[in-house]
């Protein structure tokens, strides 16, 4: 009863750009991130999907829209779902990444990201935003799951055996999913990068991380 999904980085949007926080808030892609989902959509061109999801953001729309004219087999109708969605940093949405990450991490004697990751855990690292958080509307992590749970319940549910399906979403959302089930994976210094490609075989068992953060054109995508 095992499906195949591939999980997509949205492209380059122009707070990733400017190195600002990026969960709910929402921006465009520039024409890098155009070319981001232009480059996904080659290396996904052979792939028929049977399903195609993405967040309810305008990025993951656009990175999606740009894939999709790159398949050569796909058909589907993308169908936007927010439980696809990047965590939400409430209180730090659009601010400058590392002055966010001083602030969530300095009552815990952290200065930077890396340093909550390697001292802590990105467990950790969502609860520490919600307390910071003076407005308490960044999710901790217990929210962030639930909601991503109740999403991919939904794709194991509906999904038929060796369908292909093809998930675009956010870079948190697809690291804190490969973490969790292939945590040997260094993620800390290999953050998913805008456009890149993670594949999971997925039965109703567990989920396996077929492989991770995947952007060059001669890697073996089928695999």
């Amino acid at each position: 009863m095992a499906f195949n999904l591939y999980l997509v980085r949205h492209g380059q949007t122009l707070l990733n750009y400017y190195k600002r926080m990026q969960g709910w808030s929402d921006s465009p892609l520039t024409a890098q991130g155009l070319k981001d989902g232009e480059i996904a959509g080659k290396n996904l061109a052979e792939i028929k999907f049977d399903r195609v999801f993405r967040s309810d953001t305008m990025r993951t729309k656009e990175t999606c829209e740009a894939i999709l004219r790159q398949n050569k087999f796909t058909t589907a109708t993308p169908i936007a779902m927010r439980n696809f969605r990047e965590q939400n940093f409430g209180y730090f949405e659009g601010s400058d990444d590392k002055q966010a990450w001083l602030m969530i991490g300095a009552a815990h004697g952290c200065s930077s990201y890396q340093e909550i990751m390697t001292k802590y855990s990105l467990r950790e690292s969502r609860d520490f935003a919600k307390q910071a958080d003076p407005f308490s509307d960044a999710e901790d992590d217990a929210q962030f799951w639930t909601r991503v749970k109740i999403g991919f319940d939904y794709l194991r549910k509906i999904a038929q055996p060796e369908e292909n399906i093809l998930v675009v979403s956010h870079g948190m959302t697809i690291m804190s999913i490969v973490h969790l089930f292939a945590p040997e994976i260094d993620f800390i210094n290999n953050g998913a990068k805008n456009g890149s490609i993670t594949k999971l075989r997925v039965d109703e068992h567990d989920f396996k991380v077929c492989y991770y953060n995947q952007v060059d054109p001669d890697f073996d995508y089928l695999q």
